[in-house]
């Protein structure tokens, strides 16, 4: 016999599957809320450890937003949300499975692709999704150990936060990073990179950037890089004054960058930087050029601001001679098995985080929350709140929930373990998260720098650290 709200006579069993801000803040919030019942969460991850996108998605050198971690850590620690690692969803366990072992499942997969970038010369070799390098340099248990940096010179294309990121790390100095948990071969790789110069791209203008005061003033904090601005760039519509009046975030950023162009017409030459950061605005991408499938540049068009804060081309055209271009565009959802999955917004389709059939009716006990849910935009905070929407839903189609015909906690464990998937835990990842640390203290003893952790990147090696409990 089906329970229902009114009278449960078990906690209503909830399945998330990421483990990664979004998927602990929807797991944090149902626990908190006040409801006529209790509730019983797994956390799912396909990676052994917990964090998603803060984890492997955040620059190394970063370590402000890496704060998010301990937050994440404290609501994991309390040791009401049992995590479960390394289980890929459609792979290890299916949402026929999911649905006969919980009454309600969440869906917080993410975002991890690059959004595709329509230009000639794309699928060139040293054309590269920024989402690649990231997942790269934060040692991604899933991609090569080798990434190519014989490029001199360097394009970035986008004015986001990760392109910032991309181009901050391609910049800097290999030594500069070995404060940071960053893995050995990624340091590797940049010691020995032959970059001089890199060059962000952004449509727009100054007034129009999509990234955060904090993100641009730690261009200036890198060792013997100089930053190059073009005064051509600075000439604002009147949208764009309108803004700088109006929104502090954007007084702020103009106020640095226009700082930064006075400083520069007094630099010294002969005092000049190894590396150089240079930061154009209003120009588009038209073409990544090539020879013999190799990339041998980049085409831009000049564009012009139309008064609203838009842009419109002008057809001059520029060339610059760069042997790599990396496309930080944005990020894009991957579809999700047993869900209609909407490809032009790289989301599940949903109506405030309750997901939708083929006809647009919300499925019985299925949500999503994230960014698999809105679509790879904002902060932490709009993760919160997006994350109370869709509990809020899900609490209130409780009497049509408490429908999973196996509820036990032990029931999915034992599916797993018939199938031979070897699951990490909570306490997996503290043994993971002890040895990363030991590491780091390892390499303060032996180098010249303290180091918190230093990554362990190979999926085996984690698995069997977190199984083995250290």
């Amino acid at each position: 016999m089906t329970e229902t709200a009114s009278t449960p006579s078990r906690p209503l069993r909830i399945a998330i599957v990421g483990a990664g801000p979004a998927g602990v803040y929807t797991a944090d919030l149902l626990t908190k809320a006040e409801k006529p019942f209790e509730v019983s969460i797994d956390l799912f991850d396909r990676y052994p450890a917990p964090y998603g996108l803060i984890r492997y998605g955040v620059a190394p050198d970063h370590p402000r937003i890496k704060g998010i971690v301990k937050a994440l850590h404290k609501v994991m620690d309390r040791g009401d949300i049992r995590f479960l690692g390394d289980v890929d969803f459609g792979r290890d366990v299916s949402l026929e499975d999911l649905r006969r072992h919980y009454d309600a499942v969440v869906f917080s997969t993410g975002a991890i692709r690059d959004a595709e970038l329509d230009v000639p010369g794309v699928d060139l070799d040293g054309s590269y999704g920024a989402a690649d390098f990231v997942n790269w340099y934060d040692g991604h248990p899933d991609v090569s150990r080798e990434w190519p940096l014989t490029a001199r010179e360097v394009a970035v294309i986008g004015n986001g936060n990760v392109a910032l990121d991309v181009a901050r790390v391609l910049s800097k100095h290999a030594e500069d990073m070995l404060v940071t948990e960053i893995p050995d071969n990624v340091y590797a790789g940049l010691r020995d990179s032959a970059v001089t110069d890199v060059h962000i791209f952004g449509r727009r203008g100054p007034a129009q950037v999509k990234f955060t005061p904090l993100e641009l003033r730690e261009l200036a904090h890198s060792r013997d890089v100089d930053i190059v601005l073009y005064p051509e760039d600075f000439e604002f519509d009147e949208a764009s004054e309108q803004a700088a009046e109006t929104n502090n975030q954007i007084k702020t950023m103009l106020g640095t960058l226009t700082n930064w162009l006075m400083e520069q017409e007094e630099r010294d030459p002969a005092q000049a930087a190894s590396r150089r950061l240079h930061l154009h605005f209003l120009q588009q991408p038209v073409e990544i050029v090539g020879e013999s499938g190799v990339v041998t540049g980049l085409r831009m068009e000049r564009m012009q601001l139309d008064g609203t804060g838009n842009v419109t081309g002008t057809g001059e055209i520029l060339d610059y001679p760069v042997q790599a271009v990396y496309r930080a565009v944005g990020y894009f959802g991957s579809p999700v098995a047993g869900v209609e999955f909407d490809e032009t917004r790289g989301v599940i389709k949903n109506e405030e985080g309750r997901v939708l059939d083929d006809a647009g009716t919300p499925v019985p006990g299925i949500y999503t929350s994230g960014w698999i849910k809105r679509g790879p935009v904002g902060l932490i905070g709009h993760t919160k709140s997006d994350a109370l929407e869709t509990i809020t839903h899900l609490l209130a189609d409780a009497e049509h929930l408490f429908t999973a015909a196996e509820p036990s906690e032990a029931s999915i464990l034992q599916l797993l373990e018939d199938r031979g998937v070897e699951y990490t835990t909570w306490e997996g990842w503290l043994a993971l998260d002890a040895h990363e640390q030991s590491l780091g203290q390892e390499r303060s003893e032996a180098g010249p720098v303290q180091r918190e952790r230093v990554k362990v990147v190979e999926r085996a090696e984690m698995v069997e650290i977190s199984r083995n409990l250290g």
